[in-house]
């Protein structure tokens, strides 16, 4: 059982690298698109305060999913190898494919094969939470964004001080930013460490510290790709749209992660994007590109539930839990 132990701590570890490096561009995509941050700078703007978020704020979160998602005190270290390695696959093999899916549901719905798989009943009202607010978050952000563009856009007053409101768009962008990275963290880092919880391996606080430490390593070592991706990839922006579309995303999640919940980062950040486009009227939404992301949400929970389904099930074989 230690050698469990300590694979499980391997492996939720280097799942928070992943996810840390998964989510940059949602997090500072958007500074980066508007030409307010250097990529370096960014990714190291980014790390610290994923870290902070993630130790400091992810604590009810963390008790969702260590306890919310399967109706058992305590996971058996071998199920929950299972659910993380299942999980860290999946999402390694969508950072590869440079596809910003959710982590989040990969997550959840590898818990909920890898349980079908070991007979432990699953807490369907928290899973059907969830849902509801997976599905209705996007349009959250989507309104958010649409009308904090078009508020911008009302107030900006003609004449020499466009340039100058113009740049201070561009510092503010930098600033919500730096909250997308602090809600990642305290939204993100229970995918992998709320196994630690699970388990019962480790507190909240420092299960949230062990996975804080690999998101801002993900961050750091990793995360470039995927910056790239969704800061040129999904639609073209000016500072005002950028800092709308960024602020719209952080105050869903923020708000989501204040009621104990998880929910895409990049599903809120695609959405907003979409609502300052259209607000907008202009055809700046590239389409092809969120179709490949929506196809890509579409197969993480089926995937997720799948392949936790059969790690499970020959972790069992293997008389591993």
């Amino acid at each position: 059982m230690l050698l469990i132990a300590f694979l499980l701590i391997g492996a939720g570890f280097a799942f928070a690298v992943s996810i840390g490096a998964h989510y940059t561009g949602a997090c500072m995509g958007m500074p980066y698109a508007a030409g307010a941050i250097r990529p370096v700078r960014a990714l190291l703007l980014m790390a610290p305060l994923a870290l902070l978020g993630a130790v400091f704020a992810s604590g009810a979160v963390e008790a969702t999913v260590g306890h919310g998602i399967l109706e058992t005190p305590k996971v058996a270290l071998g199920l929950a190898l299972a659910i993380i390695l299942s999980a860290l696959a999946l999402t390694s093999a969508y950072n590869f494919l440079t596809i910003p899916t959710s982590t989040i549901q990969i997550l959840v719905f590898s818990a909920v094969g890898a349980g079908l798989a070991a007979g432990v009943s699953v807490h369907w009202s928290t899973i059907g939470t969830l849902l509801v607010l997976w599905a209705t978050a996007p349009f959250a952000a989507f309104g958010l964004g649409f009308v904090i563009v078009r508020a911008s856009d009302r107030l900006r007053p003609p004449g020499p001080r466009t340039r100058e409101l113009a740049r201070i768009a561009i510092m503010g962008l930098v600033g919500v930013g730096a909250a997308a990275s602090f809600a990642m963290g305290a939204n993100d880092v229970s995918n992998a460490s709320g196994a630690f919880v699970m388990t019962g391996l480790f507190g909240l606080m420092v299960a949230g510290l062990v996975g804080g430490v690999g998101l801002a390593l993900g961050v750091l070592t990793w995360g470039r790709p995927l910056l790239q991706t969704v800061a040129f990839d999904i639609v073209r922006l000016d500072a005002r749209m950028a800092t709308s579309a960024q602020l719209a995303q952080s105050i869903v999640i923020l708000v989501s992660v204040a009621f104990g919940y998880f929910t895409s980062m990049n599903q809120a950040l695609v959405g907003s994007m979409i609502g300052t486009g259209i607000a907008r009227r202009q055809t700046t939404v590239l389409w092809k590109a969120v179709r490949g992301i929506l196809a890509g949400w579409a197969l993480g929970p089926v995937s997720g539930a799948g392949l936790g389904f059969s790690v499970a099930t020959v972790f069992a074989w293997l008389h591993l839990y």
